[in-house]
């Protein structure tokens, strides 16, 4: 079984998955891009799925005319709906001490964070997924009950990637590790808040374990 952290798709696999999920989209078949990715996720792991082929299949749609929006939106829901059924137990309960995954507030957008769901649940490991668009007052009051290590919020547009913002809530909680993923993030982000640039280095956070000075201030 390959490493769903550090093994690529072979050039052929991707080609023939790209294939395969763009015919399904453009057939506005979102049930079958979403049976595709259980299938590409079992075989090469959620990682390589998201970055050779989901990736590259989104980021070209402007959604400049009906007809592309159509797709964009047969894509988008399928690939949402296969991440999200990929691993998930719904009558395991929710973690805690954990990771907690959001997006940022007004962002509409959080296939990034699905994707990362998936991947943390293939290797074992759940977390809290609060979905797009938390306020931060939200997600604030989310931190102090569900007492997580690590916090990763999601921003697709500079217009909710607001970086002062990020690193102010991670201010406000000391010892909570605090990252922003996505496209949203363009300017720096100062400690201690960071920024994950790729799916695998977001799993390798996630599953880090906090050291026991961190774990006592998160809880404080």
């Amino acid at each position: 079984m390959p490493s769903v952290l550090t093994d690529p798709m072979p050039a052929d696999a991707v080609q023939t998955a790209l294939k395969r999920v763009s015919l399904a989209a453009e057939d506005l078949d979102g049930n079958r891009v979403a049976a595709l990715m259980l299938e590409l996720a079992a075989e090469w792991g959620v990682p390589a799925l998201w970055e050779q082929v989901c990736q590259p299949l989104l980021a070209p749609l402007s959604g400049r005319d009906a007809g592309e929006i159509a797709v964009e939106h047969a894509l988008s829901e399928g690939v949402r709906v296969g991440l999200d059924v990929y691993r998930r137990d719904p009558g395991r309960s929710l973690p805690t001490g954990g990771v907690l995954l959001a997006g940022a507030e007004r962002e509409a957008h959080s296939l990034g964070l699905h994707a990362l769901a998936a991947a943390l649940r293939e290797r074992g490991h759940g977390c809290l997924h609060l979905g797009p668009a938390l306020p931060w007052s939200a997600l604030g009051s989310a931190v102090r009950r569900a007492r997580p290590y690590t916090v990763v919020v999601w921003s697709q547009t500079p217009v909710t990637g607001r970086a002062y913002r990020l690193v102010r809530f991670a201010r406000d909680f000391p010892g909570l590790r605090v990252y922003g993923a996505g496209p949203g993030w363009i300017e720096p982000l100062a400690a201690p808040a960071a920024h994950l640039s790729a799916l695998p280095a977001a799993v390798a956070a996630c599953l880090s374990v906090p050291e026991p000075g961190e774990r006592r201030r998160a809880e404080t």
